[in-house]
């Protein structure tokens, strides 16, 4: 049984007990979140509709991407880095 979930403007495909990271969370860690199923599949049946319960198991940063630009013979040079936080939720259940 999986379910395609939508958080953050994003689609996810989730089984029970998977981990997945998803944008950033207004939650404390360990707390219980409700995410909106779009559809469910259930023994080969598709349900629409539906819902999935996840526990928060962390709030953290995504790795560091740096962002360089420069302007070829100007000697112009910025270089900046960005981590997108992000929180890790784990799937307890699936309701149809």
């Amino acid at each position: 049984m999986y379910a395609i979930v939508m958080t953050g403007g994003k689609q996810y495909k989730v089984a029970e007990g998977d981990v997945i990271k998803v944008e950033k969370l207004d939650a404390e860690v360990g707390a219980s979140v409700d995410l909106e199923a779009v559809m469910v599949n259930k023994d080969g049946e598709l349900v629409y509709g539906g819902a999935a319960k996840a526990e928060v198991v962390a709030q953290d940063k995504a790795k560091k991407i740096v962002i360089f630009r420069y302007k070829a013979k100007k000697n112009e040079r910025k270089r900046q880095g960005h981590r997108q936080p992000f929180t890790a939720l784990k799937i307890t259940s699936i309701q149809a």
